[in-house]
């Protein structure tokens, strides 16, 4: 048996009995410590599993797609100094125009309203 298969099991056979060893001495039982509230030191007054609003999710999502903007037109000024900086420019403009067709059909369709 080589090195590397040898290693292998013996990686595998330890990752196996860690696993088994967690899962027998995992605490199940809830004591007073894990029910009580943690770090304000209130009771909770409703469920901490409410759904967010899908509206926020948008905003959320337009603020990574406009971030992401920022990062791939970062680099424009040195475009100058490439041998074709017409194309750069080029495309640079289409994400542009594309970023703000999306955005001016988000608007036209109230998805940038926040009251119902």
């Amino acid at each position: 048996m080589n090195m590397i298969t040898f290693m292998f099991l013996l990686s595998l056979a330890l990752s196996l009995l860690l696993t088994t060893v967690n899962f027998w001495l995992a605490q199940t039982n809830p004591d007073s410590e894990k029910l009580s509230p943690y770090e304000c030191g209130f009771d909770p007054l409703g469920s901490a599993r409410l759904p967010f609003s899908i509206r926020f999710f948008l905003v959320a999502i337009l603020f990574l797609l406009f971030d992401l903007e920022i990062a791939l037109l970062l680099p424009l000024p040195w475009a100058v100094q490439l041998q074709s900086p017409t194309t750069t420019l080029t495309w640079a403009s289409a994400i542009i125009i594309l970023l703000t067709l999306g955005l001016t059909y988000e608007w036209i369709q109230g998805g940038l309203e926040w009251a119902e």
